[in-house]
């Protein structure tokens, strides 16, 4: 079972979803704008990344160019940033059962999962 914190306005987010399914993998999708995760949930996805925190935001994002830009952050900071305003996390990002997680950019970096 993999699950993919989606963006369905996201064409990448789409494309991955797609990728998934065409895949006939087994999905939990979970919109994260509307249910979005909490600190705990994004400091495991940090984790199952193995990715510097920067790689999980998303620096094109108005809110990060008035609010965060050239400032410094903790990784602590920035997961209740995040939790906050998941407008500010690079999406897609699937999580496997085996406790790994990849960023879907290019959507094909699913192919790891399939």
């Amino acid at each position: 079972m993999l699950k993919i914190y989606h963006n369905p306005r996201c064409s990448k987010s789409r494309q991955t979803l797609q990728l998934i399914k065409d895949a006939d993998a087994e999905v939990e999708v979970v919109e994260y704008l509307k249910t979005p995760p909490t600190e705990e949930e994004l400091r495991e996805i940090v984790t199952k990344l193995n990715l510097p925190i920067d790689y999980l935001i998303r620096k094109g994002e108005e809110l990060y160019k008035t609010e965060y830009k050239g400032k410094e952050f903790t990784e602590d900071e920035w997961i209740k940033i995040l939790a906050n305003h998941p407008q500010l996390i690079e999406r897609p990002i699937v999580v496997n059962e085996d406790g790994e997680a990849i960023l879907g950019r290019p959507p094909e970096n699913v192919g790891r999962f399939l």
